[in-house]
């Protein structure tokens, strides 16, 4: 059974959150349109329902398999009566990393661009941001590495 669609754009992150917790692709994928798109915070880039559940089934029966996803601070933005856009500050904790430890929390930032049609809101275009706290931008040395000019 898919997860329920939000009915007002500021509960679409607790809905995605709820969706994450399945551990079930599909269940993400629910909340998009079926020709959204999602960027992913290494850069991958996802178009279509089927093409924005597959990694993410993949991922949450894997390395995000023992994950909590909790979402933080929550802006929203309506753009009209039908289209928003919601930022939301998660934490995620329980990752493991490749070695099979657990790794420290982290935070990102998702920004949803909702779409209302007959059911609710669901997601035209997500992109995931990490948060790198003290950091202003990253530098490519031969390994993509986050800096801050300000401590030079």
């Amino acid at each position: 059974m898919a997860a329920p669609i939000p009915t007002e754009p500021q509960d679409f992150p607790a809905a995605f959150a709820r969706a994450w917790a399945s551990r079930e692709g599909a269940q993400i994928a629910a909340l998009f349109t079926e020709d959204a798109d999602f960027v992913n915070v290494t850069g991958l880039w996802w178009t279509g329902r089927d093409a924005i559940a597959k990694p993410h089934d993949y991922a949450l029966k894997s390395f995000f398999s023992d994950t909590e996803l909790r979402p933080g601070r929550i802006e929203t933005r309506r753009l009209g009566p039908d289209h928003a856009v919601v930022r939301c500050r998660f934490t995620l904790s329980g990752q493991r990393p490749p070695d099979g430890g657990t790794a420290g929390p982290r935070q990102t930032i998702l920004v949803f661009v909702l779409q209302r049609g007959a059911e609710g809101w669901r997601a035209v275009t997500a992109q995931n941001t990490d948060v790198v706290q003290g950091k202003e931008t990253h530098v490519n040395d031969g390994g993509l590495q986050a800096v801050d000019y300000r401590r030079r």
